[in-house]
């Protein structure tokens, strides 16, 4: 007997979409530059569409954490210090607020005696917001 295992079809507890990753990989990319980083950096770095990243970063410079420069030297650079950035700030003007809820489908009622999540999903959701919000951009500065 032959086993065959299609890694394809396993599946991932936590994810990260793909906006977020480039909305936090690229504003310390920004961070980073000391001045400017462009959308191609940006994208090159991250690989990414650039079409993405200028999509994201549109976002970041309507929350307010970025300008945004025109022209042949244009690109993006820092609106507030670092360290006045958290993860948990980026991560939210992508995606929204993160909710912690007890269930995460957010059931009134649970048809069992017991959660059979054993509300480990409320743990992993508030750790998660938790660890975006002590660290802000200035800590992967080197």
């Amino acid at each position: 007997m032959v086993l065959n295992y299609s890694y394809s079809n396993m599946s991932k507890i936590v994810t990260l979409t793909e906006g977020a990753s480039i909305a936090l990989h690229g504003m310390i990319i920004v961070a980073k530059s000391g001045g400017k980083a462009n959308v191609i950096q940006i994208a090159e770095i991250t690989n990414s569409s650039k079409h993405h990243v200028a999509k994201i970063f549109q976002r970041l410079v309507k929350d307010n954490f970025l300008e945004s420069h025109r022209g042949p030297s244009g690109g993006f650079s820092l609106k507030k210090d670092p360290k006045d950035i958290s993860l948990l700030d980026i991560y939210e003007s992508i995606e929204g607020k993160i909710e912690v809820t007890s269930c995460p489908h957010d059931k009134q009622i649970c048809p069992f005696n017991k959660c059979i999540m054993d509300n480990v999903t409320y743990k992993m959701t508030n750790d998660f917001r938790e660890h975006l919000k002590k660290h802000s951009l200035a800590d992967y500065l080197d």
